[in-house]
């Protein structure tokens, strides 16, 4: 019988993965910050490589970078490299979009249609831009799950991981989180509708059209 519960070593690992990987996702630990291996070590209770076993992991996911004689620190983001990732979002997230309107039945989005509606509006009038953040948070999960791919649903939780701080800075911009809402709503009816070329080509422009407001205001997001 093969066992299936981790050894109490790889269940720390596992937490200071997760630890590490929330820190430098909500910039708790901002970027440009170095990483003590030390510290960590004490801290979770680990060894020195266990520690460095975790690194790896942060590092493959772009969360971190090693510099020679420096050590491990939390990845800055330069303009050159959020375009690249913008590019990226592009072509996964409308595929997303693509699948989950194909795989899913039309009724799976009236939740979510209802959310982005005039009560959003409201909630964006009043400034509460973390109902925008949660509500975009649930069409992204929603649409991973019905798109029914794993290897995507990886790709996708990487790429969220390497942007959720610009992300969450764009929204700030003033009219960003408005438009935002109206192109979700009319990618939301696409799905509705079953159109799923559509809803891609739409997703496309959603992306598109953050991409703009970042060159845009890219001084101020940095």
């Amino acid at each position: 019988m093969v066992a299936t519960s981790l050894r109490p070593a790889e269940v720390i690992n596992d937490r200071l993965i997760e630890e590490l990987r929330r820190r430098i996702v909500d910039q708790t630990v901002a970027p440009g910050v170095p990483l003590r291996e030390q510290d960590l070590a004490t801290e979770f209770g680990v060894s020195r490589a266990r520690v460095r076993d975790a690194f790896n992991i942060l590092e493959e996911r772009g969360l971190i970078e090693r510099i020679r004689n420096r050590g491990a620190m939390v990845t800055r983001l330069d303009p050159q490299k959020v375009g690249e990732l913008f590019e990226v979002r592009e072509v996964l997230e409308a595929q997303m979009v693509r699948l989950a309107t194909e795989r899913a039945p039309a009724e799976s989005w009236a939740d979510l249609i209802e959310l982005f509606g005039k009560r959003m509006d409201g909630m964006l009038a009043a400034n509460d831009l973390g109902a925008y953040e949660d509500a975009i948070h649930l069409f992204r999960r929603s649409c991973i799950e019905a798109a029914e791919n794993e290897v995507l649903s990886s790709l996708l939780d990487s790429l969220y991981d390497r942007t959720h701080v610009l992300i969450r800075r764009l929204v700030l911009v003033p009219g960003r989180a408005q438009e935002g809402m109206r192109q979700h709503r009319d990618i939301l009816a696409a799905m509705r509708d079953g159109k799923a070329e559509k809803a891609e080509r739409l997703k496309r422009k959603n992306i598109r059209s953050a991409r703009e407001w970042f060159d845009n205001y890219r001084e101020y997001l940095l």
